[in-house]
């Protein structure tokens, strides 16, 4: 069950070098004559290091948020700097430029190819960026032995556990290098074992300064990054730290 949080002002953002801000982004759809807002004037700062996760039950927006956070959307209106370009009103070609330079992404059910190998699954977004065959391979190999199945190279997704083809999505996130990892319900798929696998390779990534934004709708989720964003309604209502999330959440707030 959804536990009511009460609405609090956003945190002043962490110290550091801001990698994202969204700056009074609306997402405004119109069904039947009638104005939904996905988004609703969101204002959020993200800096490099960070592992934040956006909560929130379905409907809430947040997967309103991440689409624009991934740049897979733009909002309707409002500003969104990544890495400090604005990407708010970029065309579709601009956007997937930014995509493969920016971010890797790691998905619920993973979107490997299934006639690819795990080799060439990750080898994938280096190959859109238009990386050489070798330093290819070199760069995808280096990043499956990071997640530990560089020797499965050759094995296709449907000869890996789930675990494993999620470790797989990882490994092609991390491929590219990318300013900022984007994790969409990573253990949504997963039974509590291997969830807990992948939420820990995902801590020792941060341990290792890479910045992830997760999303997901589930508190006991949540909880494992160390800033959490609440949405209900398309707005804001919580932003903080993990412990004082906690302790709204014990408290029954």
């Amino acid at each position: 069950m959804e536990t009511a949080v009460t609405e609090r002002v956003p945190s002043p953002p962490a110290k550091g070098e801001v990698l994202i801000e969204l700056k009074h982004i609306y997402k405004i759809y119109y069904l039947g004559g009638e104005e939904i807002r996905a988004s609703d004037d969101v204002n959020l700062t993200i800096c490099r290091g960070e592992f934040v996760a956006i909560v929130g039950k379905s409907g809430s927006g947040k997967s309103t948020l991440m689409n624009i956070i991934g740049a897979l959307d733009v909002p309707t209106r409002g500003e969104y700097y990544l890495g400090g370009e604005d990407v708010s009103d970029m065309t579709d070609k601009e956007l997937a430029h930014i995509r493969n330079k920016m971010i890797g992404f790691i998905f619920q059910q993973y979107n490997l190819l299934p006639k690819l190998n795990i080799l060439e699954n990750v080898e994938l977004p280096l190959l859109y960026a238009g990386l050489g065959s070798a330093e290819r391979r070199e760069r995808a190999m280096a990043s499956l032995k990071k997640v530990g199945l560089e020797e499965k190279w050759r094995n296709f997704p449907n000869q890996l556990s789930g675990g494993q083809q999620q470790r797989v999505s990882i490994a092609r996130a991390l491929a590219g290098t990318p300013s900022l990892i984007l994790a969409d319900e990573p253990t949504g798929a997963l039974d509590s074992r291997t969830s807990r696998d992948v939420l820990n390779f995902l801590k020792q990534l941060n341990d290792e300064g890479n910045t992830i934004v997760m999303i997901t709708h589930d508190n006991s989720i949540a909880v494992e990054a160390k800033r959490v964003v609440r949405i209900a309604d398309g707005k804001i209502n919580f932003d903080g730290d993990v412990k004082d999330y906690v302790s709204i959440i014990q408290a029954g707030a």
